[in-house]
C-alpha cells in the first residue's frame, strides 16, 4: 500500500497492536550519498575521485552553486539518471529486514522523495520499482517531509534535522550513521547488524507491554 500523506494531516498515532518500525530510505536502505557523488561527476563533469565522500547534509563540499545548487543536481539525478532506481542497497538490509518482518514488525517506509515538482510518478515509481526489485519487504510507504505526522514505535534515520524533528517530538530513533550525521547523539548504527539488535530490543520491550499482541497474531 502507498500512503501519501502530506504536511498538515492529523498526525499518525500507533493505535494498532503492532509495532511498527518507521524505516527512511535515502542513507539508510540505500547508499544515496554513494550513487549521487557518481551523477555529480558527470553533472560537473569532473573526476569522481575530486568529489569527497566525506560530505555534510546538502553536499556543500561538491561546490554545486556555479551549476544551480543541490536542487539542480538533484533534479538531474532523478529525472536523467533513475537516482532512486539505481541506489546501492545498504550491506545485509535485506535480510534484516526480512527477520524483521517474519519476527511481527509492520514495516513502515517513510521518504521525503517527492522533492521535485511535477515528477511525483517518477520519484513514486523509481521507489517502489527499487523496493521490490530487492526484494525489501514493507507494509505501507510514506512520502512525508514531515516525519513527526507518521506513527511508529521505532524510526531509523540519517538526516540530523529529522532526527532532530523526530526527537523533540518524544519519538524514538536509531541514528543510522554516516559523515552528514557524525554530531548526532547515540542511539546510533553503524550497519544494519546493529540496526537489527537495537530494533529486536525494543521489540522485546513492547511486547512486555502489549502481553495480548502474540494471541492477536496468532488469531490474524
Amino acid at each position: 500500500m502507498i500512503e501519501g500523506r502530506h504536511q498538515g494531516d492529523p498526525p499518525v498515532m500507533t493505535t494498532s497492536k503492532e509495532f511498527i518500525l518507521g524505516v527512511d530510505l535515502d542513507g539508510v536502505c540505500g547508499d544515496f550519498y554513494g550513487r549521487l557523488r557518481e551523477i555529480a561527476a558527470v553533472w560537473l563533469d569532473v573526476p569522481i575521485e575530486s568529489l569527497t565522500d566525506d560530505v555534510s547534509y546538502g553536499v556543500p563540499e561538491w561546490n554545486l552553486e556555479p551549476l544551480g545548487g543541490y536542487s539542480a543536481l538533484h533534479r538531474f539525478a532523478v529525472t536523467q539518471h533513475n537516482l532512486f532506481g539505481t541506489l546501492k542497497p545498504m550491506p545485509g538490509i535485506t535480510p534484516v529486514l526480512r527477520r524483521l518482518s517474519i519476527a511481527g514488525i509492520r514495516i513502515r517506509i517513510i521518504t521525503h522523495r517527492l522533492y521535485i515538482k511535477h515528477f511525483l510518478l517518477v520519484a513514486i515509481r523509481q521507489t517502489v520499482e527499487w523496493l521490490d526489485r530487492n526484494g525489501i519487504p514493507y507494509w505501507d510507504i510514506c512520502f512525508m517531509g514531515d516525519k513527526t505526522a507518521v506513527g511508529a514505535d521505532l524510526y531509523i534515520e540519517d538526516s540530523p534535522g529529522n532526527v532532530a524533528e523526530l526527537r523533540d517530538a518524544g519519538c524514538e530513533v536509531v541514528v543510522f550513521a554516516n559523515s552528514t550525521n557524525k554530531h548526532v547523539a547515540p542511539p546510533r548504527a553503524n550497519s544494519w547488524t546493529q540496526v537489527e539488535a537495537a530494533v529486536r530490543l525494543r521489540f522485546e520491550e513492547w511486547k512486555k507491554n502489549n502481553p495480548d499482541w502474540g494471541n492477536q497474531r496468532e488469531r490474524k
